[in-house]
């Protein structure tokens, strides 16, 4: 049994925030359906590397999940969702704040009608401010959260991938099942608000504003982290990287190169040397480095106890023996997509590795069947049909 068996998950979304995080809950047991327009669906089924009408990165966020076409701009689609929350667990949604609210299905009226509901409202910036209607991507939350910044010591550097609306959705999901914890002592729902500028500095603060914590003028500043160990470390065929962050490891790191002599240099003999000289230790080592071939850099270093690793391509990292020891990747025959490569969620229950949701839903593929599993007649079924309400 998966720890979310018997939650049922309503999701209102385009792209990756909301889509990611009922997805994780939905590979955790939780019953999914996501409601889309009439038209053209989530814009993300479009988007990249498709085949049979469905995009990967749609597979990627939207797997195991029921897909229903809603006109909720009508206020007889309205009426319907308003009817299927009566035995919904969790609402979620990544819409502007207020656009629910217009639509007749905001937090307030929902949770009046089922106490028990969990709303999460999932936004760029927050509910107030300035920039509280403003549309967000995941560049621009990069941009406005610092991420650019902490990348380089330079010049502006952006993470080029998905990072702030995944972790967005990570911390929503991790704030979803908190709260159905809280309503299991308590019998209540409640409404949450999530910004992705607050998940995306609240994920950097730890190391990346390491210097901006401490507020007193007698403060020792240190090198970030970032400038210590995110450095690409050069070979003669290539390169590698390799984190030395005790006195063992930076000794092994020096053993693999035959070059024992500097813990004795009177500039790196102690780690608050090394780090007024670190430019300089940096230097040599790299010289090093050059001298060797990737793989024999890997051996020395390894032999040494030294965390360290090849920069793989991603055919490399997908080939490696450890996810396959890990049981993390399976391939599953799609209706539409063919054979598509599915990641499994990281966390194991009792040692088991869950087992993948389901095949990615075709646009309103599931909305004769939800409707049916929430006791809507045929009859009604039908006039909603015939009169645009769903399709």
């Amino acid at each position: 049994m998966k720890p979310l068996e018997g939650i049922t998950v309503l999701e209102f979304s385009t792209m990756i925030t909301a889509s990611l995080a009922a997805m994780m809950l939905g590979e955790q047991g939780a019953r999914v359906i996501k409601v889309e327009p009439t038209d053209m669906g989530d814009p993300m089924r479009y988007i990249g590397t498709s085949k049979g009408g469905i995009s990967s990165l749609f597979a990627n966020c939207n797997r195991g999940k029921e897909s229903i076409r809603v006109n909720i701009k009508d206020e007889a689609g309205q009426a319907l969702i308003r009817e299927l929350v009566s035995g919904v667990d969790v609402l979620v949604h990544n819409f502007r704040p207020g656009v629910m609210d217009k639509l007749n299905l905001g937090s307030e009226q929902l949770r009046a009608e089922n106490p028990k509901l969990i709303y999460m409202a999932i936004s760029g910036f927050g509910t107030a401010g300035p920039l509280s209607s403003a549309p967000a991507y995941d560049p621009v939350i990069q941009a406005h959260s610092g991420m650019t910044s902490a990348q380089g010591r330079d010049e502006q550097q952006f993470i080029k991938n998905l990072m702030c609306d995944k972790l967005t959705a990570y911390t929503a999901c991790q704030a979803l099942t908190t709260a159905l914890y809280v309503r299991e002592r308590t019998g209540e729902g409640q409404h949450i608000d999530l910004s992705m500028l607050d998940a995306g500095m609240a994920f950097l603060f730890p190391d990346a504003y390491q210097n901006h914590t401490l507020l007193d003028d007698d403060v020792e500043v240190q090198p970030l982290l970032s400038d210590l160990l995110y450095e690409l470390t050069l070979t003669s065929d290539g390169g590698l990287t390799l984190s030395a962050a005790t006195d063992a490891q930076r000794a092994g790191v020096l053993k693999a190169l035959n070059m024992e002599s500097l813990m004795a240099d009177e500039r790196f003999n102690s780690l608050e040397k090394l780090l007024m000289n670190f430019e300089e230790y940096r230097a040599i080592l790299s010289d090093a480095f050059m001298q060797m071939t990737t793989d024999e850099a890997l051996e020395k270093l390894q032999a040494n106890e030294v965390p360290c690793a090849k920069c793989h391509t991603l055919d490399e990292a997908l080939a490696q023996e450890q996810l396959a020891a890990n049981g993390s990747v399976e391939v599953q025959d799609h209706p539409l997509m063919g054979k598509v490569r599915v990641f499994k969620t990281p966390a194991r229950f009792g040692g088991e590795v869950l087992a993948a949701g389901g095949p990615v839903p075709a646009h309103g593929e599931n909305t004769n069947s939800v409707l049916e599993s929430f006791a809507v007649e045929s009859a009604r079924i039908d006039e909603l049909k015939s009169t645009g309400v769903i399709v």
